[in-house]
Formats: structure tokens, sequence, C-alpha cells
């Protein structure tokens, strides 16, 4: 496996993995199973493992993050610590906005919850130190520059060796930059999601920071492995695009990558992380996507993109595949949840 050194000099595999495929937004999970797809991606050599306190199934009588995809990377980290690179986000608070229901704070960036988030995920993690600690979202109500100054005492103390940034404007970037150095922005972006590229990638590359895309298989769609029935079976069923009327008329989209995979002799999963990896080259932008599996052999699929070349033809040919894209990405109702809605 490849490296790749993101902003303020943090070095990580040039492929991650995304903690949130397994736990229970995709379906039923095990944790032992889990822990061996873990184990299976630091075999791989990708050892920069994802990770979120929010992600997990919410805990009866426990108010906020249920910590439980935390707890599970602790698992991997108990033998493995050396080998991985840990990223963990914290800032939302587990009232997150789905569509049709109500929320109390779905985010918290006040400097007194920035501290008692960190000393939990510590606790969870069952580690002295985070590699990479991102604000998952920022609140509103509080001024970025404060959250990341709250952030910078951890760095300060030892307990966190980098600060990153989830789903942050061009703005909202600047002004963290300017308060402490930010190593990467994590946000969504893919074949089918690339409304960063008007403004938050740009600002990336002129802060020198590095770039985490997030669900760079749009959540699974563009490998062409899933069907109608998988999706109406978890989250994905409720959002615009895996609709019924999108999820016919996207498959035009997936077909274009799946030609370009057949001539490729390549997978489409390849295609979509290649892809991301040549406009990153392009852009002079660092960027290490997080595809998430439950499955190890998927690993290894995915961990060959980093090799994958590919031609102008493809390039050109994949550039069109989000103009036919049909739904926005965002996966509740509040549109603010993603920079996009807040530039």
């Amino acid at each position: 496996m490849h490296t790749t050194v993101l902003g303020d000099s943090l070095q990580t595999s040039a492929l991650g993995f995304g903690g949130m495929a397994l736990t229970h937004v995709y379906g039923g999970t095990d944790d032992d199973a889990a822990l061996g797809v873990l184990n299976s991606a630091v075999d791989a050599g990708v050892t920069f493992i994802d990770t979120a306190d929010v992600y997990g199934q919410p805990q009866p009588g426990v108010d906020g993050p249920s910590g439980a995809n935390e707890r599970l990377v602790a698992r991997l980290l108990a033998d493995r610590r050396d080998d991985v690179t840990l990223a963990t986000k914290f800032g939302i608070t587990g009232k997150v906005p789905l569509a049709g229901q109500e929320s109390a704070k779905p985010t918290r960036g006040d400097a007194a919850y920035v501290r008692e988030a960190l000393e939990k995920s510590l606790t969870r993690l069952d580690t002295d130190v985070i590699d990479l600690w991102y604000l998952h979202r920022r609140d509103p109500d509080v001024p970025i520059e404060e959250t990341v100054a709250a952030m910078a005492e951890a760095v300060a103390a030892g307990k966190v060796r980098h600060l990153g940034l989830s789903e942050v404007t061009a703005a909202e970037l600047r002004a963290a930059q300017a308060v402490h150095p930010i190593a990467a922005v994590q946000s969504e972006w893919s074949l089918w999601s690339r409304d960063v590229e008007a403004n938050v990638i740009p600002a990336c590359v002129e802060s020198g920071v590095g770039f985490v895309p997030y669900s760079p298989l749009g959540r699974g769609f563009l490998t062409g492995t899933l069907t109608r029935d998988q999706v109406a079976s978890d989250m994905r069923g409720s959002t615009a695009r895996f609709g019924d009327d999108n999820w016919d008329a996207n498959q035009r989209a997936l077909a274009v990558v799946a030609d370009v995979a057949r001539r490729l002799d390549a997978t489409n999963a390849q295609v979509a992380l290649a892809w991301l990896y040549e406009s990153g080259r392009r852009a002079s932008l660092p960027t290490v996507p997080i595809p998430g599996t439950r499955s190890p052999s998927r690993i290894a699929e995915n961990a060959a993109a980093v090799d994958l070349v590919l031609d102008d033809d493809a390039m050109t040919a994949l550039d069109d595949v989000s103009s036919l894209i049909h739904g926005t990405r965002n996966i509740v109702a509040d549109p603010a949840w993603i920079s996009s809605g807040r530039e």
C-alpha cells in the first residue's frame, strides 16, 4: 500500500477504511465479524481507520453518541495500535435532524463539550492519543474559531496529534486554519457527489489541507452490486437518490462507470476510487478515500485502485457521470447539514 501525506505532515495509507460501514445503518452487524474485517484491512496495508463517536446503534437510556463503533475499533487497537493511524470525530450529538423528526440540538461545538467528547472517545477507544480528530459537524451557534481553539488544547496536551474538519465550507476552513493547522477536510466526494469542487476543494489546495472523501462509492451504488431490495431495508432507502424513480434514472450513470470498468478490466469500485485519485492529482490535492465494507475480499479489490491508471478517455466519460444523477446527496432534512447548504 502506498502512503499519502495530508496536511500538517500527517502521513497515512493512501486508502483508508470508513467505520460507518460496520454499523446498524447498513443493516445488522456482528462485532466479531466486523473485527475480522478491520484486521483484514490492516493486513492489507489499509491502516488509516476512520470512526466517530456517533457511529453505532443508539443505546437505550444513553443521552448522546453511542460510541459503539469506537468500542469496536478499540478491540483492533488492543493488539495493533502501532499499526493504525486512528481518526475519530465528534460534534454530532446523536439527535440528527432526520426527515420528519424533530431534533433538540444536533451539533455541539462549545469548549466544554469539546473537552467532554475527547475524554469519552479516548476512554472508549482505550488509547492515550488520537492521530486525527475531526469536528464532525460544526455548531452554528458557536464560532468555529472557538471550537478549533478548544480542539487545539488537546493537541497541546498530547492527546491528539492532528486536527480535521468534516463538511465545512471554504470560509469555515479558512477561519479554522487561522487558529490551528488543519490536516484534512472530510466531506462526501465521488463521481455522483461533486459539490465540494466549487469552493471547498480549492480552499483545501490554497491552505495546504488534505482531503478525505467519505462515501467515495456513493454509499455502494457506484459499485453496481446493490439491489433495490437491499437499500430499501436500510438507511439508504429513505434518501432521494435511492428512491424508486431516481433509482431507475441513476442506472444511466452507473452504466457509464460499468463501461469504463469493462474497458480497463477493472471493477466499478476500482474505477470510482481511481477517479478520485486522478482528480486529486490534477488539483494538486492529497486525497485519501475511506470506503467501508463488510467483506474482506472488497478490501483487496479497493486497495488495487491505488495503482489503476485512468486514461483521458476514461476521465472524460467519468466526469460526465454527475450530470446524469437524479436526487440530492443530503441524507437529512436540513440543507445546512452539508457544506454546500451553507456556501
